[in-house]
């Protein structure tokens, strides 16, 4: 995901703008594997090989966000690995 992008990304929930993000691996301007997170409803959406998934809670897989969650709990806040919408672990 390119980091200009951050200007135009809202909650596909809430609409709530801006997002925060969590950068896990970036190249450059690219971020490769992070996390963007709205501070309104407490969802997180993944960032996996450059693309945001933001999707509504009803099509997200629960396997892929909990595999997510797995492997990057340990630099992920605790509000959204034990908490967060729509899955935590």
């Amino acid at each position: 995901m390119q980091r200009k992008l951050l200007d135009i990304l809202a909650c596909p929930i809430d609409k709530h703008y801006p997002l925060e993000l969590l950068e896990f691996s970036t190249t450059g301007d690219i971020i490769a594997e992070g996390v963007l997170l709205c501070s309104e409803c407490n969802r997180y959406y993944p960032i996996v090989e450059e693309i945001p998934i933001m999707l509504p809670d009803n099509l997200r897989s629960k396997k892929e966000d909990a595999a997510f969650l797995e492997k990057w709990k340990a630099k992920l806040p605790d509000k959204v690995v034990h908490g967060g919408k729509p899955w935590s672990l």
